[in-house]
């Protein structure tokens, strides 16, 4: 069996995200989605659960693929789910820069494991989390930008929080 991973931090996912793990899991038997908490990134608005929720709903349509919490390093967790690849998306060079010296770490730490870059679709190029997060902050249509499974999980996390 043919096994790979895309991990992210998902604050929310997109539908670029979406886009790059539906594409995986044509590719691979089965594909395991890491939400991994980012500490580096500032201003997430969701917390590791609700991001695993939110992507266990977006993802419930594709049989082959299931997601969980991974704290600590992409490449462990690829070897511990069985994992061959990680498959990460790609919107520009500079994306491609930074996942290629990623993938050089993750082959250092574990030597059997590859790295799969794929382009983002043309029509998510431009998508970001943080754009994303944008268009929830200010009560902007979300259905551009989120999959529509997630939308309801949003707008209800959002009015608990009072914003």
């Amino acid at each position: 069996m043919r096994a790979a991973i895309c991990s992210g931090s998902f604050d929310p996912i997109t539908l670029g995200h979406y886009d790059i793990i539906q594409r995986a899991a044509a590719c691979f038997d089965k594909v395991w989605v890491c939400v991994s908490p980012n500490a580096e990134k500032r201003n997430q608005m969701f917390t590791p659960e609700q991001k695993l929720q939110m992507v266990q709903a977006a993802v419930a349509d594709l049989p082959n693929v299931e997601a969980e919490l991974g704290p600590g390093l992409q490449a462990d967790f690829a070897v511990a789910h069985g994992a061959q690849a990680i498959v990460r998306g790609v919107r520009c060079a500079a994306d491609f820069d930074v996942e290629y010296q990623l993938a050089q770490i993750n082959r250092g730490i574990h030597p059997g494991l590859d790295t799969v870059l794929l382009p983002a679709s043309p029509a998510y190029q431009h998508f970001s989390s943080s754009m994303a997060r944008e268009m929830i902050r200010y009560h902007q249509p979300l259905e551009r930008y989120l999959p529509a499974a997630i939308i309801p999980l949003v707008r209800r996390i959002m009015e608990e929080k009072g914003e």
